[in-house]
């Protein structure tokens, strides 16, 4: 039988002032972007899912919550090519919130036609903001997983 691996945080206080103040600028830019904030939540939980990120997915759901973003959304989100519950714009970020996430997967994994279609869909500054907010998110994914950072440990 494998051993069970511990999920104690590797560091207790992981964060200083100033990089948290400096997340925080990065954010509030991403949310004066344009991007609907259900389109942000919609990336954020799709990059954590393909990361394997437990704090991340759980700090996904409470605020799909607190937006008032519906459950089935979340369960469907992997199958999201296949679902009827996004729209084009949340298509064109979904899309191109994996093939960021995936870099490693192949080169050029943002194509030509992953980014026209989310040019398509968003003006620059919300192109902006997207690609901000992915980046942010696949961060978090691998600081968070690196540390053992759980659920609800930053509240």
């Amino acid at each position: 039988m494998p051993e069970t691996q511990t999920r104690s945080p590797r560091l207790q206080h992981a964060s200083s002032p100033d990089a948290v103040a400096g997340v925080q600028q990065i954010m509030k830019a991403i949310y004066a972007g344009g991007v609907p904030q259900e389109t942000l939540e919609l990336v954020h939980m799709r990059a954590s899912q393909i990361n394997g990120c437990n704090a991340c997915i759980a700090s996904g759901i409470k605020n799909a919550e607190r937006i008032g973003l519906a459950g089935e959304r979340l369960l469907t989100l992997p199958a999201w090519r296949e679902s009827v519950l996004y729209d084009d714009a949340e298509r064109a970020a979904l899309g191109l919130a994996e093939a960021m996430t995936r870099l490693a997967d192949h080169p050029d994994v943002v194509t030509e036609e992953i980014w026209a279609d989310a040019a398509e869909q968003f003006d620059e500054r919300a192109l902006s903001a997207l690609v901000s907010m992915i980046a942010l998110t696949n961060f978090f994914n691998r600081v968070n997983t690196t540390l053992k950072v759980q659920p609800g440990s930053w509240e």
